[in-house]
């Protein structure tokens, strides 16, 4: 079975070779047919720490890191203050 691979807003990057990416989804409710926004917090392994918060970056399934990571960052989509001139 392939790996998921999602991508995700870096929210949290205090911690050392671990981010937190909020991954966002619609669905729409089965009954009421209202569009629901859902977001789910999970903790990435970023090994050379290049994430800071406000990035966009893609995550992959992996295998139990710790007792709470499960992700890898596969690559960074976008830097929050990429191309800023001061």
């Amino acid at each position: 079975m392939p790996k998921k691979v999602y991508t995700g807003e870096v929210i949290n990057n205090a911690m050392d070779k671990t981010v937190t990416v909020a991954v966002s989804r619609l669905y729409q409710h089965p009954l009421y047919k209202k569009t629901i926004k859902k977001t789910v917090k999970l903790k990435v392994h970023d090994e050379d720490n290049l994430c800071n918060i406000g990035d966009v970056v893609q995550i992959k399934e992996s295998r139990p890191l710790s007792k709470t990571k499960r992700w890898v960052l596969v690559n960074p989509i976008k830097k929050e203050h990429e191309g800023d001139t001061g």
